[in-house]
């Protein structure tokens, strides 16, 4: 057996595996923009027979006509209605199957592979989970509108290929991390998750990119950890979705350390001079002794109970005056690397820049990049996303030594996570450098 000594060296950065999906289908809210194949958007025409896809030329809808032609007569006779994201990606992973695709191998090292069936499908949970049922029974008769003549799986079958669906699935996201798309892909679900990873997953179109984001010793992918959630949630809500769609507590010790949920809501130190996250369930603070009186713990009872409110109530569509009126409030109160603080933040970036406010999107994205720090850690894709909205805020702004700046941190992220030969890197950053170079040589 070959030691561990000769074996390759993984370097922060390097690319552990790319892999293409297994099946994808487009979400369907972007259907008519996006190309139904290669998922870029901009100018598409509809498929001429079913009317119901779009592709960005005659060459994406060639290459995707290998699937496509078990559906599109489907499509057609489904008129304006819009079939479901999840009837159409089991439909198409049945119709994968029946045409040999259970024999379908997908390696993540040389000689290691995965089937369809090798994934997790968590039967017995599903089949326990009222809710899934229901779902599943939903999809199962749209699937025997869609499908008509070609066999759809009993509910047994069905219910299987439902779960590898639900815990093997992925979001294909667009180079600004937007789901744009679910794809399957075999290989990469050996890679089990921690909310503290090694890894990331990165897309370029539909192809999947794994990479290392610290030094290991060598490969081994029992030892391998990506995010399968987002990361700027309290270990309760990260362990909770864990458990509601994928069965499994995680035992990081980001999850089962007390200290972590002490510190995401910590407090302001009444001290001016303490910079300490507080906890204000204590009477001092641990650093200057600095008591907490009655008054102060009160208005963060209150900040808190409030920012929680309108966040929760801002879930689907984010509100930059109510992030504006809870932002000041939160000062002195909330400590600024509270999680809360910085959910708030992040909303008001995002409500800023929905409603082109970008004077406003700037003062909260710079001060929202130390808690994306904090919290997402140095080696993640949002973090250098963040860093590039600073820099493109920057350079309209006229801020171009700043900008300059921003998009170097940018460079050294995106670098790590999706590789120089990402168009990510090598076009979209790339040519934004140029613009700010050029303004300061003037």
């Amino acid at each position: 057996m070959q030691s561990k000594a000769k074996k390759k060296l993984i370097k922060r950065g390097d690319r552990i595996l790319t892999e293409k999906p297994f099946v994808y289908v487009l979400h369907s809210k972007y259907r008519k923009e996006r190309c139904d194949n290669c998922l870029v958007s901009g100018k598409v025409l509809k498929c001429s027979n079913c009317q119901y896809v779009y592709y960005c030329n005659r060459a994406c809808q060639m290459q995707s006509w290998i699937m496509h032609k078990s559906e599109c007569n489907s499509l057609k006779k489904i008129g304006s209605r819009i079939v479901p994201d999840a009837a159409r990606i089991l439909s198409k992973i049945i119709i994968k199957l029946d045409s040999g695709g259970d024999l379908t191998k997908s390696y993540y090292t040389e000689t290691s592979f995965r089937r369809f069936k090798d994934l997790m499908s968590h039967y017995a949970e599903l089949k326990n989970d009222a809710k899934r049922v229901e779902h599943l029974e939903a999809l199962h008769s749209v699937l025997c509108e869609l499908m008509e003549d070609k066999i759809v799986p009993n509910m047994s079958e069905l219910m299987g290929i439902y779960g590898r669906l639900v815990t093997n699935g992925f979001n294909i996201l667009d180079p600004e991390m937007n789901a744009i798309a679910t794809g399957i892909y075999l290989g990469v679900s050996v890679t089990d998750h921690s909310c503290k990873p090694n890894a990331v997953a990165t897309f370029e179109g539909t192809e999947l990119h794994i990479h290392a984001t610290e030094d290991m010793e060598y490969l081994d992918w029992s030892k391998i950890f990506i995010s399968y959630i987002d990361l700027l949630n309290t270990p309760e809500q990260r362990r909770q979705e864990l458990s509601d769609n994928y069965f499994f507590l995680c035992i990081c010790s980001k999850c089962i350390d007390p200290q972590e949920t002490v510190e995401m809501n910590g407090g302001v130190c009444p001290n001016k001079n303490c910079s300490e996250m507080v906890n204000m369930s204590l009477n001092n603070c641990s650093k200057c002794g600095t008591g907490i009186s009655p008054k102060h713990r009160n208005a963060y009872n209150e900040v808190l109970a409030l920012t929680k409110l309108h966040l929760e109530n801002m879930k689907e569509t984010t509100y930059l005056d109510i992030c504006k009126m809870c932002l000041p409030r939160q000062k002195g109160v909330l400590h600024p690397m509270s999680l809360w603080h910085v959910k708030t933040l992040d909303a008001a970036v995002e409500s800023a820049f929905s409603m082109e406010k970008w004077n406003d999107a700037l003062e909260f994205a710079i001060q929202l990049l130390p808690g994306f720090r904090k919290y997402y850690g140095m080696w993640n894709p949002l973090l250098g996303l963040l860093y590039v909205k600073v820099a493109k805020l920057q350079l309209y702004e006229g801020f171009f030594k700043e900008a300059q700046h921003n998009l170097k941190e940018a460079f050294k992220i995106i670098e790590i996570t999706h590789g120089r030969d990402h168009t990510l890197y090598k076009e979209t950053l790339t040519t934004l450098m140029m613009q700010i170079t050029y303004e300061l040589s003037k």
